[in-house]
């Protein structure tokens, strides 16, 4: 059975290793960081909700690509139980994660099991990425690897990456980049068979890589070789059915969800805390301008619309500094401070939480007072400990 992709700096390439018969070459950023920089980078042109690294590792590539915000799932398939927890706390949420929640869920998922085995969970994604993988299969699991994927898996995009033997040379080794490599293919032998794939599972697939040779190297390509397959057109409708779903054979090791905006908790507790912050900070704009105006010390410009006045001063665009002010304005009657939630939600920090006054009235009224209306948010005027 295959085994997981070359860890950071172990191999003889990765680590920049210098022996005795040969200078070594030394890649910045190192190789296996290019690698995983050029998967980042098609997650940034290509916008996948769901992306499987197949061969994870210990998900360092999940690490690296986790934050960006258009993805909702990622999945992990690793033959090495113990490689897959051994870094897995690298992917649980900080505390910035529940500060600054997601717009939209992820998921993260890090399953136990072969890559050449069927799991009905995989179906359905946008991009599987295959980094130093399919040279540690055998001769029987490299046949059954296009199956899966490009067959079964059928994902709009693959991304496979190995070892290019014509760079070899360059190399202080003899053999293998790897003690665990079954082979190591030239760029014909790559190419060919990355066409043959393609070509009966139809796809396309262009040709590329990372890890510039030295410039008196002469045509060795790059060190390391890449792929990248787009499906042609809709792929076979596959639902994850009765027969399908008894396809579960990978075992989880790890499972974690994000905070987002999506949840409805996450977004109340971040609108309540957003709402009282604009809230205390009109109230301070219009108790300092109230001050002012009793000492005669009044200032036109501090005294301008209370609601735009704030410590320190927000910035707006044009456009929305027109809307809070053609939004009601903040009043007060006796010692209580009024903000309609009209005005609240002409702010885009607000209105980036809800879409109305009665989205706005239900997430926040059993935790910040409202009048008898529910029309205006209302504290005490002088009440400093708001």
């Amino acid at each position: 059975m295959e085994q997981s992709n070359t860890e950071e700096g172990n191999g003889v390439v990765d680590g920049n290793v210098d022996l005795p018969v040969k200078k070594a070459i030394n890649f910045y950023p190192p190789l296996y960081r290019q690698r995983y920089n050029f998967v980042k980078d098609l997650v940034n042109k290509h916008k996948p909700k769901k992306v499987a690294d197949l061969g994870c590792g210990n998900a360092s590539l999940i690490q690296m690509i986790k934050s960006h915000s258009c993805l909702e799932l990622i999945v992990g398939v690793d033959i090495n139980e113990d490689k897959i927890g051994s870094k897995r706390c690298n992917l649980s949420p900080v505390s910035g994660d529940y500060l600054c929640p997601r717009d939209l869920n992820l998921s993260i998922i890090l399953y136990h099991g072969s890559v050449v085995e069927r799991d009905c969970r995989l179906l359905g994604f946008d991009l599987v990425a295959c980094i130093e993988l399919i040279e540690h299969l055998d001769s029987e699991d490299l046949a059954r690897f296009p199956e899966v994927v490009f067959g079964y898996l059928c994902p709009a995009m693959v991304v496979i990456s190995t070892p290019n033997l014509d760079f070899n040379p360059l190399f202080p080794i003899v053999t293998l980049r790897d003690s665990d490599h079954k082979f190591e293919w030239n760029r014909k032998q790559f190419q060919t068979w990355a066409l043959d794939v393609a070509n009966c599972y139809g796809y396309s697939v262009e040709f590329t890589g990372v890890g510039e040779p030295p410039e008196d190297a002469g045509n060795v390509g790059y060190c390391t070789q890449i792929g990248v397959f787009q499906r042609i057109g809709a792929p076979a409708t596959k639902s994850c059915g009765a027969e399908q779903c008894a396809e579960h054979i990978y075992k989880i090791a790890y499972s974690v969800s994000y905070p987002s905006l999506q949840q409805k908790q996450v977004r109340k507790l971040m609108l309540t805390n957003e709402v009282s912050r604009q809230v205390q900070n009109m109230r301070w704009s219009y108790a300092l301008s109230l001050s002012l105006l009793q000492n005669g010390k009044e200032n036109r410009q501090k005294t301008r619309d209370p609601g735009l006045l704030t410590f320190p001063a927000p910035v707006f665009t044009e456009l929305e500094k027109l809307k809070i002010e053609q939004s009601p304005k903040p009043f007060c009657f006796g010692n209580k401070f009024y903000v309609p939630l009209e005005r609240l939600l002409a702010y885009p920090r607000v209105s980036r939480l809800c879409d109305s006054v009665d989205t706005m009235r239900a997430l926040i009224a059993d935790t910040v007072p409202l009048n008898t209306d529910g029309s205006a948010v209302t504290v005490d005027l002088r009440d400093h400990s708001q």
